[in-house]
């Protein structure tokens, strides 16, 4: 009774000075969900443990990692993978997680885009989650750098090289932003930097972002119905439950969110302990040298499809089209000019833009994996021509979308 009476003075006294009653009841006790959604919608939590995951596993890798051009090879492959008890088991997970997170972030954008919750006030929300998107790239990015094998460095040589914008030449931004003419040890510092300190502090505070703009419009969901959700919390909180459209955020909607993310575990730590090789290219297990070119290079697998966008085209239209595939995310929901607030099976036409643009990106996909040569080069040229007429043609598409 005496630990009870204490734990509650605390509780009044933290309270008084942070609002945590207040800061409980609108973030959980009085955020309100509707009941027609399916495990889709619990693909932000499923992201938000990922991220702790890579987190957790980056802290424990971080403390025998050298960031030094001559010791990072073998700080990774040999270290931590040979010496360091349990130390495989970190970067199995780490690595995992980094590629999951990926499948994990498409899937969650497109189920935004399918049941169209980047509209009628929620356009923070999909912004807020491009920003997010674009803060897992670079840090993946910068992570990749990292183990300073083979393709770590060449990666690191292509990708800065785009800063020059091709016919502009902008040297003199590469040579900055690498530190040096070509990736060295200033290059491995500030890509050290940005993964473990810089990125890590912007992708909390987007999360905190997205989460925010996530509470004030309430979250759509799968039959694009408009709840009123004053109402149905009051008939949720009469005791009609049953009735009501709408559920508890905690702990009724957490429930399910933890349920799905159980099955998720069991896939999650089956690819770590037998399937974690897919997340590490064979590649990168030799050691950089810049004096020997990998025959083909490319990226890890989710930016493949951005990649294949840029190889097929000329140098200068190549970085225009790269440059477009980077931003168009941004604007859907001000290129989608329907109304309607529903699933693409009830729109017609965007129905089938939605579905070609999928199977598009999984094609532009598999094409960034292979050399550009015959009929691959041909398949990614026509796919990256697909991808941007898509775009292009969705402000006409949905415009004289009838009413659903």
């Amino acid at each position: 009774m005496a630990h009870f009476e204490k734990a509650h003075s605390l509780e009044e006294w933290l309270d008084q000075r942070l609002a945590i009653k207040t800061l409980r009841r609108v973030l959980a006790e009085e955020y309100w969900i509707p009941k027609n959604i399916n495990f889709l919608w619990a693909m932000g939590m499923v992201l938000a443990v990922t991220f702790g995951i890579l987190v957790v596993s980056g802290i424990f890798l971080l403390c025998y990692y050298q960031p030094n051009i001559d010791l990072a090879f073998d700080s990774v492959n040999y270290t931590i993978m040979q010496e360091v008890e349990f130390g495989w088991l970190w970067r199995h997970m780490h690595a995992v997680a980094a590629s999951v997170v990926f499948l994990i972030i498409y899937i969650h954008m497109f189920t935004g885009i399918y049941y169209g919750s980047y509209k009628k006030g929620r356009e923070m929300i999909w912004i807020s989650g491009m920003l997010l998107f674009v803060s897992f790239s670079a840090e993946a990015f910068s992570g990749y750098m990292l183990p300073w094998g083979q393709m770590s460095y060449w990666a690191g040589m292509v990708i800065t090289n785009l800063f020059s914008l091709g016919s502009l030449e902008l040297n003199g931004l590469v040579e900055w932003l690498r530190g040096d003419y070509v990736p060295g040890q200033a290059f491995l510092n500030r890509f050290f930097m940005l993964h473990v300190f810089l990125m890590p502090l912007i992708i909390m505070a987007l999360i905190g972002l997205h989460f925010g703009a996530l509470r004030i419009p309430h979250v759509n969901n799968q039959d694009g119905e408009e709840i009123d959700f004053e109402e149905e919390a009051k008939k949720y909180l009469a005791g009609n439950k049953k009735e009501a459209k709408v559920i508890r955020f905690a702990n009724d909607f957490l429930s399910k969110d933890m349920f799905v993310v159980s099955i998720f575990l069991i896939f999650f730590f089956y690819l770590v302990f037998w399937h974690f090789d897919f997340a590490m290219d064979p590649i990168n297990f030799d050691p950089a040298d810049g004096l020997k070119t990998p025959p083909h290079i490319y990226p890890e697998w989710y930016f493949l499809w951005s990649y294949e966008i840029l190889r097929p085209f000329p140098k200068d239209p190549g970085l225009i089209a790269f440059g477009f595939s980077q931003v168009i995310f941004f604007l859907l929901p001000f290129l989608d000019r329907s109304p309607n607030v529903a699933p693409a099976n009830r729109r017609g036409l965007f129905a089938a833009w939605f579905w070609i643009l999928l199977v598009d990106m999984i094609v532009l996909t598999v094409m960034g994996k292979v050399p550009p040569m015959g009929m691959f080069s041909t398949i990614g040229l026509v796919a990256a021509w697909v991808f941007i007429i898509l775009w292009v043609a969705l402000p006409f598409i949905t415009k004289n979308e009838k009413a659903v």
